[in-house]
């Protein structure tokens, strides 16, 4: 007897409910297409963007996020959630996650950020981007209701996570995974009641507006924490599980943690099959996975893997049904942009994300357990308010030349100069600088061979930046 649920008929957000927002949006403001509709969306705060945030609750107002959804027929109280916060690992817990529960038979809203090229990646169905009829028709609906806010429009963020719920709930999706933006506490996510939530990683980040205090950071991101809502966490530094601890119990909750409360244990091995690559074993009083194959390279995405399948387990509470060899399946096809993504293959070029010391860290264990190569060139640039000092000792440990430069889009990128006078603190390492992507590249592939490997990190900006210059370049190649 199958235990897997059939997937329901979706809805089209195109057609919204017992019209009046709709009605009112037709023939009036200025979003007629999806042209229209995202230059509409970038005249509101990116906090994302700037250089400096007041981090406080006038900024990230959750009752402004609130008051938008109720005008908006109040999506959120329609769906079932799961809520995952973090520094590091977040997107990745998603993406597993998500393929777990779409390959049992599951419809998957999945609201993810930051995107790399297409602002549509953000808001997928079952791996599907949101349709652009229907961004340009939801914001389109935010736009009619936008004059009840004064002077406090809502954010870029808040206007992107209010269009997901919106479009999640028009199309009847069974389970939503939502990855926090910011922080956790003023999130716009976070006015969400979620069946369970998740803690990745947590590490110095956002230092300008978190603090740069671990302690400081972990009481932020707890904030997601929620009454009964059951929590769980990856391993995390003491300090880290004290507070979270501390918030869950004046919540009335608690967290387990994998490796803990959770049983959990992983090991590197290498086959003809998978190659080098890691498998994980964890068991809980409900569910028991031995040695399934981690989808994601890096050592550090074996947690991730881990606090995904604990969540799956915790779902098994709401009526969600799974089978082993499902999930097995639903893991193993699992994919994510921007993590080690090979994105030109002579010479051999790979973009990563890893915005923060702990990612750089585990981004270059990940490089020499995954891929064999002579010389590592880097390519980097990343923005003001990240660990900068922490991220550059990282790359002088394990890059053999790094070319500094900055992505067009972030203005608090750090300038490429800065960046190396920094780090030719770190004794026999070569560096250069860039003033963009493209000079960047141009002095990487004069510096390769053959066996040599370049890698494009230290944001999602410039990640995704050269993940759209490759893209664009292949189809150049493809007209000739």
């Amino acid at each position: 007897m199958p235990t897997t649920a059939p997937k329901k008929k979706r809805k089209t957000a195109s057609k919204p409910k017992s019209g009046s927002a709709g009605t009112a949006a037709k023939g009036q403001g200025v979003i007629t297409n999806y042209t229209t509709a995202t230059r509409w969306l970038l005249g509101h705060v990116d906090h994302e963007r700037l250089r400096i945030v007041q981090y406080n609750d006038r900024t990230f107002n959750l009752g402004r996020m609130r008051t938008l959804l109720s005008l908006l027929g109040d999506p959120h109280k329609q769906l079932k959630c799961v809520q995952i916060a973090g520094t590091k690992g977040k997107g990745s817990t998603c993406a597993m996650l998500s393929s777990m529960l779409q390959a049992c038979g599951y419809t998957v809203g999945l609201y993810t950020s930051p995107h790399l090229v297409d602002l549509r990646e953000r808001i997928t169905v079952n791996g599907e981007m949101i349709g652009y009829p229907d961004v340009t028709e939801i914001f389109s609906l935010i736009e009619a209701v936008e004059d009840k806010f004064g002077d406090h429009l809502p954010s870029y963020f808040e206007i992107l996570t209010a269009a997901a719920l919106k479009y999640f709930a028009d199309q009847a999706v069974d389970i939503v995974i939502l990855e926090t933006g910011l922080g956790g506490r003023l999130d716009s996510t976070t006015v969400i009641t979620p069946l369970a939530c998740g803690m990745a990683h947590i590490s110095i980040d956002h230092t300008n507006i978190l603090g740069d205090q671990l302690t400081d950071i972990a009481r932020e991101k707890a904030g997601i924490f929620k009454k009964d809502v059951p929590a769980i966490s990856v391993q995390q530094d003491e300090s880290v599980k004290e507070v979270l601890d501390d918030i869950a119990g004046k919540t009335n909750t608690s967290v387990q943690y994998t490796g803990s409360e959770i049983e959990f244990s992983y090991r590197f091995e290498a086959n003809r099959e998978l190659g080098p690559h890691t498998r994980v074993c964890l068991t809980t009083p409900t569910s028991r996975f031995e040695h399934l194959p981690v989808p994601l390279q890096g050592e550090h995405q074996a947690h991730n893997c881990a606090l995904a399948l604990a969540l799956l387990d915790q779902l098994k509470a709401h009526d969600f049904k799974f089978e082993t060899d499902t999930v097995v399946k639903g893991l193993s096809q699992t994919t994510l942009a921007g993590r080690m993504e090979q994105v030109f293959k002579e010479p051999r070029i790979l973009i990563d994300g890893a915005h923060n010391a702990d990612s750089i860290h585990a981004l270059i264990r990940a490089l020499g357990a995954h891929i064999n190569y002579d010389s590592l060139v880097v390519i980097f640039g990343c923005g003001q308010d990240k660990d900068v000092s922490g991220m550059l000792t990282q790359l002088g440990l394990g890059a053999d030349k790094v070319i500094f430069t900055r992505a067009k889009l972030n203005n608090r990128a750090c300038e490429p100069e800065d960046l190396m006078n920094e780090f030719n603190e770190c004794p026999g390492k070569m560096s250069q600088t860039a003033p963009n992507l493209e000079g960047a590249l141009r002095i990487a592939n004069r510096a390769v061979s053959r066996e040599d490997l370049i890698v494009v990190t230290g944001s999602f900006y410039l990640a995704g930046e050269a993940k759209k210059y490759f893209a664009d370049l292949a189809k150049k190649h493809a007209k000739r």
